[in-house]
């Protein structure tokens, strides 16, 4: 049994943060702020990025009616160099932190174990938060957007995001139920610019891992969402499950290609980042879950665990997913 069970734990508040493009796509009158420019009001793009988080945590704080003082323990991640975005926006709150790194999977990593916390731990009110930023990630990982490489069709676009979420004991309209952490899988992909297909196999069995510890498959939740695989990987997840028999039931999809209008937008091949399945998540299907429209979701939350110098010197891409189960619990 590698799937976690919780008792006690909810959703108590959220708060999210986009920017140009996801203010312009499918979610844009579900975020709670939005920025029109890439630099978010600030002087460079990493500052951005932590006005994203500021904005997506004083959202989540101010539903929840709490200060920063009110928190036991905060627990975030993201993509740029020693979780600098994380870190530069904790630091003035004051509150302990733990900070953690899973590529595109921090999110629902994030989550499963601000849920261990509070079940397990009986920590009273664990903010976790992620976010992303197209330009920090592209120089991070690829090439700045200054420099105007040309891109393949495989390529993703990391969404500017931020989302955040209070979760407590406290009884409120969405559970977090289960949790699976996963395993790191390796098919020997080695195509930086084609992520999505390379994490397939680790969302593949992390789904299948939650099947099995939970006696349930695609017909037992109104939605199944993977973080970031693009048009390509999500082709390629869904062609594994129907080899192996399962009917999907209209279940499966993808955070990433669900929060752009790709008719439309320019986003490649979909959407991808920490931030992306984050901000889905704390938009689109916590609003599903409130108004009744989904009683029960997994998010299987997407990463690949590559490095710039890894790629460099020609080594595959390791991946991983990890997933959390939501469950609409009724009025508070």
């Amino acid at each position: 049994m590698k799937t976690l069970h919780f008792a006690n734990v909810y959703v108590k508040a959220w708060g999210s943060a986009g920017g140009k493009l996801e203010s312009e796509g499918p979610i844009k009158e579900l975020l709670d702020r939005a920025f029109h420019d890439a630099y978010c009001g600030t002087s460079s793009f990493e500052r951005a990025e932590r006005e994203l988080i500021r904005s997506a945590v004083d959202s989540a704080l101010r539903k929840a009616k709490l200060e920063p003082n009110n928190l036991d323990v905060i627990i975030a991640g993201d993509l740029m160099n020693q979780l600098s975005a994380s870190h530069y926006f904790a630091k003035d709150l004051h509150r302990p932190f733990i900070g953690m790194y899973a590529a595109c999977a921090t999110s629902s990593l994030i989550l499963a174990q601000a849920a261990i916390l509070v079940e397990k731990m009986h920590q009273q009110r664990v903010l976790a938060f992620t976010s992303s930023h197209t330009a920090t990630a592209e120089r991070q990982y690829r090439f700045p957007n200054e420099y105007g490489i040309q891109k393949k069709a495989t390529t993703t676009s990391t969404a500017s995001g931020a989302g955040a979420a209070i979760i407590t004991a406290e009884p409120a309209q969405v559970r977090i139920t289960h949790a699976c952490i996963g395993e790191i899988v390796d098919w020997h992909f080695c195509d930086a610019n084609d992520m999505g297909r390379a994490m397939v196999p680790a969302a593949y069995k992390t789904i299948k891992q939650v099947f099995a510890d939970t006696g349930t498959d695609f017909s037992d939740y109104d939605g199944i969402y993977t973080g970031d695989l693009s048009a390509l990987g999500f082709s390629f997840l869904c062609d594994l499950f129907i080899q192996d028999g399962y009917d999907l039931h209209n279940h499966l999809n993808d955070c990433g290609l669900m929060l752009y209008d790709r008719d439309k937008q320019d986003v490649f091949c979909g959407g991808s980042g920490c931030g992306c399945s984050m901000l889905y998540t704390f938009t689109k299907l916590m609003d599903d879950l409130t108004n009744g429209k989904a009683n029960k979701i997994m998010v299987v939350a997407t990463g690949a665990l590559l490095s710039p110098v890894a790629v460099q010197q020609k080594e595959s891409i390791p991946c991983i997913a990890h997933a959390v189960i939501y469950e609409r619990a009724g009025e508070a």
